[in-house]
């Protein structure tokens, strides 16, 4: 007599329960068509805290949030695993004590062969440990970033604490020197002194500014050659007197799109860092010149013709750290107080911005040389420079010693100048005298604005010019004064070739 055959499939499957019966680090059970549980497992047990008799038969929405539960989100879940197949998920779900915890969830339909729903299966995981950690991890992050925040903070204000004492120091001095000399060359001295002094405090705004991208650039086509000449001495005095200056500006160079005032910054910025390099002996290269180049030959320009602009030192040079480090804002090598770290920052912004590309090259005692590329343009013709007109100028602004100052520029410059302190006083100056064909005014003044005084004369006077100053720029203005980009716009500090470009571009 033959002995009946044990149902293999019947046993693998008993097992395959038993297992999935005995899993403790994952909820598995089975759910209803209509979501009600069927089955439990231990690890369903040891999350949620219910035996198996306290569950079987009641809802899985029972393990949801009140928030979910009001926003039918199991309806949901059931919905998309049925149309999709799959159901995934991440959210608080709620033990049989009332404490919640981070679950992961997988949601799976189970159908027959005929395609008919028979249930579906759900795996449940806690994972409210990487939560938590993930959100420590984040916490740590954010402390971090903070506290680097704060360090860049601290190293910013004591870089320009510290030059602005040195200029403020050489201004008051300066000062000092007028009051008590009576020797004309003496005064001269003094004067110089102070000047440079406070363009180097002016370029340190820029760079504050084009740090925090409020300054805005005005691009022209220029003759880089000439702006370099110009600007030679100022560079020269920015070296020891031990280092020399050499140029070398290739002759029938083509314009260049680029802001000279934030051009000139940039070159200090530059040159400064290749005398600190040398330890404050030595020469410094600067070398101007066309080049053509092709695809990819420099990173992110396209191919095509630009102006290079290098300055090259013989210094210590720097190593593949630093150098991978070299443009990060507040990262600098000098010392604790002797540098903002915004030099290289600000050149590789004014970069961007002309749709240029800074580059370094440098090598441990062999020294850096720091390229920037301007896309070069063709002009008819040569650039002259520009030379005030016998018109008249009508000059406004409420600082008596900033409008005196202004008159005494415009007159030098030809101008025949009239002024006014205020709004009112402005207008009825331009009413009475015709012949009035720019008008010069700073843009925040008590009662009418610069803008506001710039609206009524453009409709009173249509030919009439009309130039805005202010130490705000463009962008912070804006916001209070959306009619601002309707006129030409002068920074303060300006100086009397930015004052010449102004003026020639009306």
């Amino acid at each position: 007599m033959q002995s009946a055959q044990p149902n293999v499939g019947a046993i693998e499957a008993e097992r395959f329960r038993q297992f999935i019966m005995g899993v403790t680090d994952y909820a598995i059970y089975m759910l209803s068509p209509e979501g009600v549980v069927v089955t439990w497992n231990a690890g369903a047990q040891r999350f949620k805290g219910y035996p198996p008799e306290e569950i079987i038969g009641r809802h899985f929405s029972m393990f949801y949030t009140d928030e979910d539960r009001a926003a039918n989100r199991p309806a949901h879940a059931l919905q998309v695993a049925r149309t999709t197949g799959k159901f995934e998920d991440e959210g608080w779900r709620v033990r049989k004590d009332g404490s919640r915890f981070w679950a992961s969830v997988v949601l799976d339909p189970i159908v027959d062969p005929n395609g008919e729903l028979l249930g579906f299966a759900k795996i449940t995981r806690d994972i409210t440990e990487r939560r938590v950690a993930a959100e420590e991890l984040e916490r740590a992050r954010e402390a971090l970033f903070q506290s680097q925040k704060l360090e860049a903070i601290g190293k910013l204000t004591g870089g320009i604490a510290h030059d602005f004492n040195n200029l403020l120091n050489v201004i008051v001095n300066g000062l000092e020197l007028l009051r008590m000399s009576r020797d004309p060359a003496m005064h001269a001295k003094a004067v110089d002194t102070m000047s440079r002094a406070a363009q180097r405090g002016a370029s340190l705004t820029q760079q504050l500014l084009a740090f925090a991208r409020q300054q805005p650039l005005r691009q022209e086509a220029h003759d880089v050659a000439r702006v370099v000449r110009s600007f030679d001495a100022v560079l020269r005095r920015a070296l020891n007197d031990d280092m020399r200056l050499h140029l070398r500006l290739d002759e029938n160079l083509p314009q260049a799109m680029l802001d000279p005032t934030q051009f000139e910054s940039a070159l200090l910025n530059l040159v400064v860092n290749a005398r600190d390099a040398m330890d404050g002996h030595g020469e410094v290269l600067l070398d101007v010149s066309a080049v053509t180049l092709g695809e990819a030959q420099v990173e992110r320009l396209p191919a095509g013709q630009y102006v290079r602009v290098e300055v090259r030192d013989h210094g210590a040079g720097m190593t593949p750290e630093t150098m991978a480090r070299a443009i990060e804002p507040f990262f600098t090598t000098k010392e604790v107080g002797k540098g903002t770290g915004l030099g290289l920052s600000q050149v590789y912004g004014l970069m961007q911005q002309c749709q240029g590309a800074l580059t370094l090259a440098s090598q441990l005692g062999a020294g850096t040389t720091v390229s920037m590329y301007f896309p070069a343009v063709r002009q008819h013709g040569a650039m002259e420079e520009a030379k005030g007109q016998a018109e008249k100028v009508l000059l406004v602004d409420d600082q008596p010693e900033v409008l005196e100052t202004a008159i005494n520029l415009f007159t030098h410059l030809g101008y025949e100048v009239l002024s006014a302190d205020n709004g009112a006083q402005a207008l009825e100056t331009l009413r009475l005298h015709p012949g009035i064909g720019i008008l010069f005014s700073d843009v925040v003044m008590p009662g009418m604005s610069g803008v506001e005084l710039g609206k009524i004369a453009r409709q009173e006077f249509p030919e009439l010019k009309i130039v805005l100053a202010s130490g705000y720029v463009k962008n912070a203005l804006r916001d209070q004064m959306p009619d601002i980009g309707a006129f030409e716009l002068i920074a303060k500090p300006y100086r009397l070739s930015d004052l010449i470009r102004t003026l020639k571009a009306l």
